[in-house]
């Protein structure tokens, strides 16, 4: 195995799924390293919740090639379960253990997966500090908040140190104080323990801030791939900038706002104010994408086409 190859976790090519004589996914293919925050988006019934399901073992695949950490989920031990961490949109058991408790007897699951590189479980005091339930961590788990019980959801996915990490959903329920504090934590998991985190979420700007990659599938296949501002200047494409002169105000839609802008106070100098440059959007780009495949095949070809130039 070379070192390239040691550092694809997920290695997705072909994956199709039929239902009877329908085609849910249809040739998906994609690559994650090491480290790497992939947020996968679409619009419901775009195929996301299948992608996802395949890749952690829950579902055959009709056809094609898939490798999580090596190994064929379809087939995967024990030993390669210990190393996928999961975070479902919503968990409601075990609500007469407390919050400690719980974790520390989830992790003792892990303690025989534990390896020189990574030790395994997570430290059960360490992980309620990690995702802000210090506070809570002697409560039993029914008495929680909405959002206190998501976080706990999120320290049961990673108590065991996933090298992948699953996650549906993470932050629902999330006040914007904890949204960035779980931000922070997904950040410093790959950063620091380059764990690869496969991310959906129907919040645009949670995937554009998390992300490294952006992947967007819709009617079950992948028509883009890339960061947010790659996706932005090749489907969004222009740039809106709105000024005002001599009191009227003005507005512009262009590809190149930089060098619009420069030549705009060339001309016109210090009577140009109140200088807006909106770029193109995750929002601008997936809206248009969706329109395009709701426009016809012919339309999401061209789409598919452009995303992956």
């Amino acid at each position: 195995m070379t070192a390239a190859s040691e550092e694809v976790v997920l290695d997705v090519d072909g994956l199709r799924m039929r239902y009877g004589t329908a085609d849910v996914l249809h040739d998906v293919t994609f690559r994650a390293r090491h480290g790497e925050v992939l947020a996968l988006l679409g619009p419901n019934g775009a195929g996301k919740t299948t992608t996802i399901e395949i890749l952690e073992g829950f579902r055959m695949r009709s056809a094609g090639r898939v490798e999580v950490l090596g190994t064929d989920p379809a087939h995967g031990t024990e030993r390669w379960r210990a190393r996928v961490g999961v975070v479902l949109q919503s968990w409601r058991d075990h609500g007469k253990w407390r919050v400690r408790e719980l974790l520390a007897h989830l992790g003792s699951y892990y303690a025989g997966h534990s390896t020189e590189l990574v030790r395994r479980p997570w430290d059960a005091g360490e992980l309620v500090a990690a995702v802000g339930l210090t506070e809570h961590a002697d409560k039993r788990v029914r008495t929680l908040s909405g959002g206190q019980r998501r976080r706990l959801d999120v320290a049961i996915g990673i108590v065991g140190r996933p090298d992948l990490l699953f996650l549906d959903e993470p932050t629902v329920g999330f006040d914007p104080e904890a949204r960035r504090e779980f931000h922070d934590l997904v950040r410093g998991l790959a950063a620091e323990h380059r764990t690869t985190v496969l991310l959906t979420t129907h919040d645009l700007d949670e995937a554009e801030r998390l992300a490294d990659r952006i992947m967007i599938l819709n009617g079950g296949r992948i028509v883009a791939d890339g960061t947010a501002a790659e996706l932005g200047r090749r489907i969004a494409g222009r740039d809106e900038v709105r000024w005002t002169r001599g009191g009227e105000r003005f507005t512009r839609s262009t590809a190149e706002s930089t060098r619009f802008v420069f030549e705009l106070f060339r001309e016109y100098g210090e009577s140009i104010s109140e200088l807006e440059v909106r770029r193109s959007s995750l929002e601008d780009t997936y809206l248009a994408l969706v329109h395009r495949a709701e426009s016809g095949p012919r339309a999401a070809a061209d789409g598919s086409r452009e995303a992956a130039r």
